[in-house]
């Protein structure tokens, strides 16, 4: 039994993986365009398998055929033979290309069991290695072939950033979550606000869940500003790898707003504005 992702053989894997990020992940995608012409496309190809693997509880219909799915990921990496998969095939150019870390993929794909399961995530730490091992790695191996395959010494500087990020997107993507019947927010944190869990999986704005937010919001801006003073020094074309981290401030300020509700609406930046705080960091950069 294969539960492994369709194959369009007739796609050239660096365009699909290109086209696969447009769709699904425009803020990455947009940030991939200011890296460097010849290894943009290699950036695509990591950010397309991340969409690929953060979509498979969307796309199975229990959670036994998305671990399989993830199985095949995990063979695909680690015996470089992609099927025929055109992101599967470009990921495996630009791992050995670079020389990037297998582990990291693995750890990768390992925490994103969790996605599968309807379990509670327990604690603010496990909240956070969870983002470290899934958003954090990606920034971290997108450095590693901005700097051509080296080591560019951004670990800690990624492991910032990739909880920053991943924290933002955890609360745009709360409505989501919840219809699904699904926590990311801690359990812990959730009884210190004294939330009633049902509520929330219910769609219902309620002043605990305001403060869990406003905390959760300071967390992010706390490895924020971490992430941003280990990167203040970063040289082109490494820091390309950190330009999604632009975002995390403006989405974070519309959630600051007094009538904010999560689901009321998602939480967005309209396209232009969008691109002109990722071009105006760029050009800074």
């Amino acid at each position: 039994m294969s539960e492994r992702p369709q194959k369009e053989p007739q796609a050239e894997p660096f365009d699909r993986a290109a086209e696969t990020v447009r769709t699904a992940d425009p803020d990455r995608y947009i940030a991939d365009l200011f890296a460097p012409a010849p290894l943009r496309k290699h950036l695509f190809a990591l950010h397309a398998f991340n969409a690929e693997v953060a979509r498979v509880r969307d796309v199975v219909s229990d959670p036994t055929l998305g671990e399989i799915r993830l199985q095949w990921w995990r063979d695909a990496i680690a015996n470089g033979a992609a099927g025929g998969h055109p992101i599967a095939t470009a990921l495996n150019q630009t791992i050995a290309e670079f020389s990037l870390p297998v582990d990291a993929f693995v750890r990768l794909l390992d925490a994103r069991i969790f996605d599968l399961y309807d379990d509670p995530m327990p604690t603010l730490n496990d909240l956070e290695g969870y983002a470290g091992d899934t958003s954090s790695s990606l920034i971290q191996l997108a450095a590693i072939v901005l700097a051509g395959g080296q080591d560019p010494g951004t670990a800690a500087a990624a492991g910032h950033a990739g909880v920053a990020y991943a924290l933002t997107g955890i609360m745009r993507a709360l409505p989501i979550h919840a219809r699904r019947g699904q926590l990311y927010l801690p359990q812990a944190m959730i009884a210190a606000r004294a939330l009633d869990p049902e509520a929330l999986l219910a769609g219902r704005m309620t002043p605990a869940l305001r403060a869990l937010l406003a905390d959760l919001r300071t967390i992010a801006r706390q490895h924020l500003a971490e992430a941003e003073r280990d990167i203040a020094d970063l040289a082109p074309p490494v820091n390309a790898a950190f330009l999604p981290l632009k975002l995390v401030k403006p989405y974070l300020e519309r959630m600051d707003r007094a009538n904010y509700d999560p689901f009321s609406g998602a939480v967005e930046l309209a396209p232009w504005r969008r691109q002109w705080i990722l071009w105006r960091a760029a050009r800074r950069m």
